[in-house]
């Protein structure tokens, strides 16, 4: 299991390619998988934040941030929307770990803000719980042959 930092260092081809199509809006925009207590998954959106930090997600108090405290196993995916790479994919699985450093917290959060442009944040971003994603395993979906990516499916696993 890789931090997104150590990832990037490893594969900077995949790291570039995930920030791409998860912030291709200017922000982070994905959906989050996690495991429901009844083994089901749970997916929802999220705007996940990728800095000097890490990869990381602020959750809502409710059944998904209980899921993540529960069973950390979640998967990210963002994919392409606009022609002619719609069908252009982006995932990352792993374990999420809830961040307890404040000094992580305060720069992520930051972070957040300023890709918002947000001087004023929302109500309960301080009570919002931070969780950093770990890498297991990273997927790039792409449709076209392209540079640094064939047409097809490029998975990484952390343990090869």
């Amino acid at each position: 299991m890789l931090t997104w930092t150590q990832l990037a260092d490893r594969r900077p081809d995949l790291t570039d390619e995930g920030r791409r199509q998860l912030y291709q809006w200017g922000i982070g925009l994905g959906f989050l998988a996690t495991v429901r207590p009844d083994g089901g998954p749970r997916v929802h959106p999220v705007c996940p934040v990728i800095s000097d930090d890490g990869l990381h997600v602020l959750v809502v108090s409710g059944p998904k941030q209980r899921d993540l405290h529960r069973d950390g196993r979640y998967s990210l995916h963002g994919e392409t929307y606009a022609p002619p790479d719609h069908d252009d994919g982006f995932s990352v699985s792993g374990l999420a770990r809830e961040v307890t450093d404040a000094d992580v917290g305060r720069r992520v959060r930051a972070h957040l803000l300023a890709e918002r442009d947000q001087s004023v944040p929302w109500p309960t971003i301080d009570e919002d719980v931070l969780f950093e994603l770990l890498v297991d395993r990273c997927l790039v979906m792409r449709t076209d042959d392209g540079d640094p990516f064939p047409k097809g499916p490029t998975v990484w696993r952390a343990s090869r």
